[in-house]
């Protein structure tokens, strides 16, 4: 493939081939040759020159050394000067957060805007029945487990932190600037603007990369990397320094993302253990040690490699949060949960592109700016930063989907579990608070779930159960954001060495617990904000690449159908014509005995006895033997 784009490069199909059976020859922009993609069954050091001979620069040690040194370099950096320097280190934080809110807090809200749309129109087009990997393939996994896979990649510690705070918190100690309800009357709006931070918006980032992945995975047989998705801007480029800075800004992205959901999983753990009584006060110093202890045994389950145990745990507990979510479906306000769901899912849809593209430019003081640091630019930060992770693993197992069927299950699913997920544990906290005891106005967000089983049978039990569902999903978070970012500073190669693996593992506890130590909240908030600017930009390039991409497959697979019909049409023209006559000689001596009656071939009588009839424009024709001129 060319720098320059797609057209160059190209492999025309082998002659004699199958046209009417998926090409095995398109052009590589579409397509690359099968004994250049990774096969299932080969071995790591057949992986490791397959990788080599599309560009990966691997070195001795399976690893990138472009891409991995450079990342873990900075992020270990960051790490130690938060830790050595914390007041510095948050400050620094902090004034870096609120200038980008002041200044280029629009540019997140119109770029998640523009992913929604792109999403939508994309699966809408003609393009929406190109399938992610050869027209004959079939989906890797069934329906419904796809859907599971998608809810467990959605469903992970933000939700159960935020799933009784957020809608809670915007009618209480933290309302929305500008809106002109407030208490009870804003329950809808509140419910209406968590939705936006947790449905379709960030999922559809969420589809940009995974698509843009797949696409480059699994129809061109490209490595997990998430430059590969940017080769139809940036061509042969990809494979040198440009490539480089796309996967160490990944890889940023995703440590930042995860450093930031442990450290959420951390206060929350760490509130209800003190809501069980385990634990009399929550230091700072208490969350780091409860860092230290989960991430050491989340290094243990990478080490011991027991994929189908993790597989098998993470099931159970999505599980578990699904019986949890019944339990206060049922023990609580049923109803108004019902009414809660439907009301709030009509303002939603009344509401969503005013707070799509609300970025208060009407609402200038320090208390709106404060506001949507925290909240609206924080989730988009948030989201943009855990992009390559979901990214890659919605991406891995979606071969054989369409890009209709891709498009609507990552944005569908997810948006309705989230919904419903937030109708009841927010109609919950709402419930309480306005139309029931009215003590949960002064809660914190790690805190709340625990406070909404003080009411419900069991409590202990559903506290003990609340804690293993948020530890449990820290360790998984750890584990597979681990692979794939090693995968990344491997040149995309499947299996990586387990000593880089473990060694991310232990650097995203080490850069959750400086963060805390650094400013808890206010610092991981900010951390993410400030990591997922350039990330951002990729993510709108790889909307462009999308379109080259798709558009280009769409004309090479045209052309290949036109091919396929002409061929077709040749075929039946010839076989109906050596129906009809008996044998081809025949029709060659018709074609050629032919007489020639142009008129300047008529001549006069003067030397027409030396004259032989000829036909023109046939020299390689046989000619009959003339009979010898007739004597006068």
């Amino acid at each position: 493939m060319s720098s320059s784009g797609h057209g160059q490069g190209a492999e025309a199909p082998a002659q004699g081939s199958d046209i009417s059976a998926w090409p095995e020859e398109l052009p590589r922009t579409v397509h690359l040759p099968r004994s250049q993609q990774i096969a299932t069954d080969d071995s790591d050091d057949e992986i490791t020159e397959k990788l080599r001979r599309q560009g990966a620069r691997i070195s001795k040690g399976t690893i990138a050394p472009a891409v991995f040194w450079p990342a873990m370099v900075v992020v270990l950096g960051v790490a130690l000067l938060a830790i050595v320097f914390p007041e510095t280190s948050g400050s620094v934080m902090e004034k870096s957060q609120n200038w980008i809110v002041a200044n280029l807090g629009w540019f997140y809200m119109l770029a998640i805007g523009i992913f929604v749309a792109f999403a939508i129109i994309v699966a809408l087009s003609r393009w929406g029945s190109i399938r992610l990997g050869r027209d004959d393939d079939e989906p890797e996994f069934g329906l419904m487990s796809w859907f599971a896979m998608l809810f467990s990649a959605g469903m992970g510690v933000g939700l159960v932190f935020y799933g009784v705070a957020e809608p809670l918190g915007y009618t209480t100690n933290s309302p929305k600037p500008g809106w002109d309800v407030e208490g009870a009357e804003a329950s809808g709006l509140a419910m209406a603007q968590t939705f936006l931070h947790w449905g379709l918006h960030p999922w559809a980032a969420y589809a940009v990369i995974g698509l843009a992945i797949a696409y480059a995975m699994h129809r061109r047989g490209r490595p997990v990397s998430i430059r590969w998705a940017l080769e139809p801007i940036f061509g042969d480029r990809v494979k040198g320094w440009i490539g480089d800075v796309i996967d160490v800004l990944a890889i940023f992205g995703t440590v930042f993302g995860i450093a930031t959901s442990l450290g959420l999983g951390a206060q929350q753990i760490a509130a209800g253990m003190q809501v069980i009584g385990l634990v009399d006060e929550v230091s700072t110093n208490f969350l780091v040690i409860l860092i230290v202890v989960i991430t050491f045994i989340a290094t243990l389950s990478v080490v011991s490699g027991v994929g189908v145990g993790i597989k098998w745990l993470s099931n159970g507990n999505l599980t578990l949060a699904g019986l949890l979510a019944v339990a206060a479906l049922l023990f609580g306000p049923t109803v108004f949960i019902f009414q809660n769901f439907v009301e709030s899912l009509g303002i939603y849809l009344s509401e969503v592109f005013h707070l799509t593209l609300d970025v208060g430019a009407y609402t200038r003081s320090e208390e709106a700016q404060s506001w949507f640091a925290g909240n609206t630019l924080f989730y988009w930060g948030w989201w943009i930063a855990w992009a390559p992770f979901v990214g890659v693993f919605i991406a891995r197992i979606s071969k054989g989907r369409t890009v209709r069927q891709f498009v609507a299950g990552v944005l569908l699913v997810p948006t309705l579990v989230g919904m419903i997920w937030f109708s009841i544990w927010g109609g919950n906290g709402l419930f309480r608070q306005w139309f029931g005891t009215g003590d949960l106005g002064d809660i914190t967000a790690e805190e709340s779930m625990f406070r909404i089983f003080e009411q419900f049978p069991a409590t202990q039990l559903l506290s003990v159960l609340g804690i293993i569902v948020v530890a449990v999903f820290f360790i998984t978070s750890s584990d597979s954001g681990s692979l794939v970012v090693d995968m990344l500073a491997s040149g995309g190669h499947p299996n990586p060495p387990m000593w880089s693996r473990v060694l991310w593992a232990l650097l995203e506890g080490l850069l959750a617990a400086a963060l805390l130590l650094s400013g808890g909240l206010t610092s991981l908030q900010a951390g993410s904000l400030m990591t997922a600017l350039p990330f951002s930009v990729i993510l709108l390039l790889m909307c462009v690449a999308l379109v080259k991409a798709l558009s280009l497959d769409r004309a090479v697979l045209a052309e290949h159908e036109r091919l396929a019909r002409l061929e077709r049409v040749t075929a039946h023209i010839t076989g109906e014509v050596s129906r009809t006559h008996a044998s081809t000689d025949e029709i060659a001596s018709l074609v050629d005995d032919r007489i020639d009656y142009r008129l300047t071939r008529t001549r006069g009588g003067i030397g027409r006895g030396g004259h032989r009839t000829r036909v023109e424009g046939r020299k390689s024709a046989p000619s009959a033997p003339s009979a010898p001129p007739a004597e006068d």
